[in-house]
């Protein structure tokens, strides 16, 4: 299916990452195949309060969503002969879905199907339906995404129906005699939803027919209680009178017989044949003796091992698979913590049968920490074999002294394991070097080996990567290990879970350290964790300690990447650019890729896959090797770090310049006149592509500034928020306007910066403005006019007077907005500055608009169309030109009335919703 609204909102091959698109395509999915107007649209994602650039930005929305939806399953590209399927219709869009790539339409059909056989009596095809449309949920319905008005009654609707095919789906199971089987599932259910009557009923029935009579009566006595303490209310008919027919011993409840057709099972497992060879009788080997029966050299299996089930799949196959050629080496690989020894422990542990002759696992590092010489390795696995003590382990040792040459440990080890059916397993292998002259050795036995790095030189082997667990998976090995406070608190498991990043060795410390402390509760242990700078410290207990864990893997690469490792802690988060590698690290782009490449393969850093995106590859921590990385970075190197944020912050505001002048030539940006950084070439970074470099970048742009404010950098903090203030009021990121800029106005006060607080505080009467809050907004430009004016900055202040004017006119003020607009006009022409100029020709046309002075209007507008072109400004060139077009078209009609009182386009994309006329306020 390629679109999923039963769960998260989803769509193949690529969803859209940010909330309001996918707002957007949630909406039309419910709604596929009819035109949803843009004013629904509109009230869906913002309310009764959209913000003045609404429409606009509903149309980027829907441009983004068109791009994504022509994306090929690779990510890249449109489809060659795709048609879009999401069309313009007025007086909005229509989306085109046929039935079966979406979830719901397969969800209704098959609901359909399973109401009528239920009708029918057939019980097992009404069961298979309805557990089939059941099987398509994957959590609440349309979540992840805002919720207006369509969108919350849609959700509640298609919950209640999840709700109703569920209990059907158990009242045909019932009916199949599942009584039994049901109990488990029945009881969740009546613990998760306590008040729906039907599911108690249900669970009463089943209990009640597993000769379980006094529990199905506890059901009804719980049941009763929460109705009565919830809603104040009684059970019904129903309910009640299922208990008197329990507590009568009702005859016609109780089944007698066994079901008269069961429910089928589809691809379920076969019977797995044993697969143990038999054994013989005691061999010899050149190299000394073998212990009769299997040697095994493993160290217990996790108890309470969770998840992991597709990787357990995957090892399995290889274990089980006996085909002629095929490699016999699994390489486990993955950052420190993820559980890759507890893997193949547990897969040695399962493969007894297919092993007769053992299953040994030998540590590739002391204890200490050293990475172990391969001839040592050699000699330990020999030991083993020939079933000696390990040394220091105590008891009778083999005198018989090892060969030092790795040669002819080689050779012994060759000859011991020939013809053996053994699983050897090498843990916690450091490089290639370390494993290829054991491997060479072991050319009959199946080996699995653990790592951190990814062994990837090595040949004719497969790869396993473990990553961090799934979210249910993390929440889960929380409740096993945590016990039953971890349980009771649901909503502290998942904070835990997030904070610990789902990696195996920290939740099994978290979960510890909270059974170890009685006094504790998971959410004070959730509290302790949301501090980063100290989150490592809180994940130690005795001679567990995630921090110490993770430090040996920072240890084992070398100075170069361990100093890279230091640098990109400084990078924004969730992810970066290589490009910003190139900028923290100070060197050539060629370079910082092999640093980062190197940090990848260590499982020190990941690279992340985007498609379709500026940088198709970017580059992230993980939470936890991220907070190491800033300790590391502060113990080693505090020094350097300012640098590096300097150099980043450079580099944000020199892509960020060259993007914005493309979108809107001739904007005020404060000039800064810091050096370039060294490989970084901000035309190459943003293309042809402006707006989509600000979409990927702006939450890095907005950290930059929060880094350079940090880091005592005034100029640079207001330079950055000056660059991204034009790209925030087009993308209406109202709250990262305000939160860049109350930290440039700060560092412009700090700096004493008059003229870079006077940029700072005009571009703040524009959000001022755009929130409807106009008496804010004159306050703010006259201020800012006011600084400008003291520095001698004429074009400026005459842009604030025109700005003035705008909000003026959004108050219904058109005399004095008139004048504002005559003032500023004036101003701009004795500056020479076009572009400022162009903004009053527009302020003075909207007036004589408003005030019915039709041809004025056009006129006015016509020369604002000259000097956006003088000004090489094509937004704004386009803007004077449909502006007066819609106006022709108004006067064309012969309503001169209707004219006066068309919406207000007042800026590029920015309109007055509810246009005043003359002595009204603005809505």
């Amino acid at each position: 299916m390629r679109y999923r609204v039963l769960g998260p909102v989803h769509m193949t091959p690529r969803t859209p990452s940010a909330a309001k698109p996918r707002a957007v395509l949630a909406t039309l999915l419910v709604q596929r195949n009819t035109v949803v107007s843009t004013h629904t649209l509109i009230d869906e994602l913002w309310g009764a309060q959209p913000p003045r650039t609404a429409t606009t930005t509903l149309q980027v929305y829907v441009s983004q969503l068109r791009k994504a939806l022509l994306e090929g399953t690779d990510g890249a590209g449109a489809r060659p002969g795709a048609a879009q399927p999401l069309l313009t219709r007025p007086p909005g869009y229509l989306m085109r879905v046929a039935p079966e790539e979406l979830d719901l339409a397969v969800f209704e059909s098959l609901r359909a199907e399973g109401r009528a056989a239920y009708g029918r009596g057939e019980y097992e095809a009404a069961s298979r339906a309805l557990g089939r449309a059941l099987g398509l949920w994957t959590g609440p319905a349309l979540s992840g995404i805002p919720h207006g008005p369509s969108l919350e009654t849609s959700a509640i609707r298609l919950n209640e129906l999840r709700a109703e095919v569920l209990e059907q789906r158990i009242s045909a199971d019932l009916r199949l005699g599942l009584h039994q089987e049901l109990v488990g599932e029945l009881m969740a259910l009546a613990h998760e939803h306590p008040l729906r009557e039907t599911l108690h009923c249900h669970l009463m029935v089943a209990l009640y027919r597993s000769g379980r009579q006094s529990d199905a009566l506890q059901v009804y006595q719980q049941a009763r209680r929460s109705l009565v303490e919830e809603l104040g209310v009684e059970p019904g008919p129903v309910l009640s009178r299922l208990q008197e027919r329990i507590l009568a011993s009702d005859p016609s409840l109780a089944r007698h017989g066994g079901p008269e057709r069961r429910l089928a099972t589809a691809d379920g497992p076969g019977d797995r044949p044993a697969g143990a060879a038999p054994g013989g009788p005691d061999r010899e080997s050149a190299g000394g003796g073998r212990a009769a029966g299997p040697t095994v050299w493993l160290p217990p299996t996790v108890a309470d091992f969770t998840g992991r089930e597709d990787q357990l799949a995957a090892g399995e196959r290889l274990l089980a698979d006996d085909t002629a050629g095929r490699s016999r080496v699994l390489v486990v690989s993955g950052r420190a913590g993820a559980g890759k020894t507890a893997l193949a422990v547990r897969l040695a542990h399962g493969a007894a049968d297919r092993f007769p002759d053992g299953r040994i696992l030998v540590s590739l590092r002391d204890a200490g920490g050293p990475a172990m010489e391969p001839r040592t390795a050699m000699a330990t696995l020999l030991r083993r074999l020939r079933g000696r003590k390990a040394p220091g382990a105590g008891g009778d040792e083999d005198s018989t002294p090892l060969p030092s040459s790795e040669a002819e440990l080689a050779e012994l080890l060759h000859r011991a394991a020939g013809g053996r059916r053994t699983l050897i397993v090498l843990d916690d292998a450091v490089s290639e070097a370390q494993v290829r002259p054991v491997l060479s050795a072991l050319p009959d036995s199946t080996v699995i080996v653990t790592s951190r790095q990814v062994l990837g030189a090595l040949e004719s082997v497969r790869q396993l990567t473990l990553d961090v667990l799934s979210a249910a998976e993390a929440e889960a090995l929380l409740a096993v290990c945590g016990g039953q406070r971890m349980r009771d608190d649901a909503e502290a498991a998942a904070e835990i879970a997030r904070l610990c990043g789902r990696l195996p060795l920290a939740l099994r410390v978290a979960a510890a350290g909270l059974a170890a402390r009685p006094h504790w509760t998971a959410a004070g242990l959730a509290r302790r964790l949301r501090d980063e700078r100290t989150r490592l410290a809180a994940l130690a207990l005795g001679d567990l300690d995630v921090r110490s864990t993770l430090l040996t893997a920072y240890h084992d690469v070398d100075e170069e990447a361990r100093h890279a490792f230091r640098m990109l802690a400084l990078a924004p988060l969730p992810d970066f650019a290589p490009w910003t590698a190139t900028a923290l690290l100070g060197t050539d782009p060629a370079r910082a890729e092999r640093l980062t490449e190197r940090l990848v393969q260590a499982h020190l850093l990941q690279a992340r896959r985007r498609p379709g995106r500026l940088a198709p590859v970017r580059y992230g921590f993980h939470a936890l090797l991220r907070s190491l990385a800033l300790d590391v970075l502060a113990e080693e190197s505090p020094r350097e770090g300012h640098a590096a944020v300097a150099r980043l912050c450079r580099a944000y505001l020199a892509a960020a310049r060259c993007a914005d002048a493309q979108l809107a030539p001739g904007r005020d940006r404060l000039a800064h006149d810091g050096e370039p950084v060294a490989g970084i070439r901000p035309e190459e970074m943003v293309g042809r592509a402006p707006l989509r470099w600000f979409q990927e970048e702006s939450a890095g742009l907005s950290e930059a500034v929060r880094q350079a404010h940090a880091a005592g950098l005034w100029r640079l903090c207001c330079a950055l928020a000056s660059a991204a203030s034009g790209y925030y009021e087009a993308g209406a990121l109202w709250d990262e306007w305000e939160a860049t800029h109350d930290l440039a106005l700060d560092a412009a006060r700090t700096a004493g910066d008059a003229h870079a607080e006077a940029v700072i505080l005009r571009s703040l009467g524009d959000l001022a403005w755009q929130r409807h809050r106009t008496g804010q907004a004159v306050e703010r430009y006259r201020l800012a006019g006011d600084l400008f004016t003291r520095h001698g900055d004429r074009a400026a202040a005459g842009r604030c007077l025109s700005a003035e004017a705008d909000a003026l006119l959004a108050m219904g003020q058109l005399a004095r907005a008139g004048r504002g607009y005559a003032r500023a006009l004036s101003v701009s022409r004795l500056a020479d500055d076009v572009r400022g100029a162009a903004e009053s020709l527009r302020g003075l046309a909207l007036v004589a608009q408003r005030e019915g002075r039709h041809e004025e209007a056009l006129a006015r507008l016509e020369e604002c169309e000259d000097a956006a072109r003088r000004a090489g400004d094509h937004r704004w060139t386009e803007y004077a030109r449909r502006t007066a077009l819609a106006l022709r078209l108004a006067l064309g009609s012969g309503q001169s009335a209707a004219a006066a009182s068309i919406p207000l386009e007042v800026r590029p994309g920015v309109w007055l919703f509810h246009p005043v006329r003359p002595g009204r306020r603005a809505a």
